[in-house]
């Protein structure tokens, strides 16, 4: 088994779940994606930190730093920016808020991320593209580099036409079609 069948195995598993559901963007689904489930857990933060940095490998975006809106991107950043080091081929990560902070140096932008950077934004699981946007925006008030966005899982409901079309190119790992398909296939 490869570590993408093995993180879509998990991601089945632990994060895909069946029923009625109002997502993030308030549209109503027959399933949900908890990605968190698996990309908290041990195994799942190692083989998205393996498959997301396949994907990105094989792409034309070269970004310095991984990142995105916090939490959902947290877990697939912050484990993509290991193995990047294991890799020999170092990422740094970083953390945008939904908010400033109402302390301290009052940040938006966390993880030491300096200005000029050339950032992937990273999401979970992507919907409409929302969260993408708003971490793109966050960042590029800081003065940060957008070279493209990672969804662990697209859902495939317009966030990757709204993305292109903003010019912010997609890689996704997963559909949510096919995550979908072998979860209904487990539950006969």
């Amino acid at each position: 088994m490869t570590d993408r069948e093995r993180l879509r195995q998990i991601l089945v598993e632990r994060s895909v779940r069946l029923g009625d559901f109002t997502l993030a963007s308030g549209a109503r689904s027959s399933y949900y994606v908890d990605a968190r489930r698996t990309t908290m857990s041990a195994e799942g933060q190692y083989l998205t930190g393996r498959v997301c940095l396949d994907v990105l490998r094989d792409s034309p975006l070269k970004p310095t730093h991984v990142g995105g809106l916090t939490m959902g991107a947290d877990p697939v950043s912050y484990a993509m920016a290991r193995e990047s080091f294991v890799q020999g081929e170092p990422m740094d990560g970083f953390s945008v808020r939904k908010e400033p902070k109402g302390h301290g140096t009052g940040q938006r932008v966390e993880g030491g991320l300096p200005e000029g950077a050339r950032c992937l934004v990273v999401e979970d699981s992507m919907t409409t593209g929302g969260s993408a946007l708003k971490a793109i925006e966050a960042l590029e008030e800081f003065g940060a580099t957008i070279v493209g966005v990672l969804t662990l899982v697209d859902r495939e409901e317009g966030g990757r036409e709204k993305l292109e079309t903003a010019g912010y190119p997609l890689l996704s790992v997963f559909t949510g079609r096919e995550l979908l398909a072998q979860a209904q296939g487990r539950d006969r």
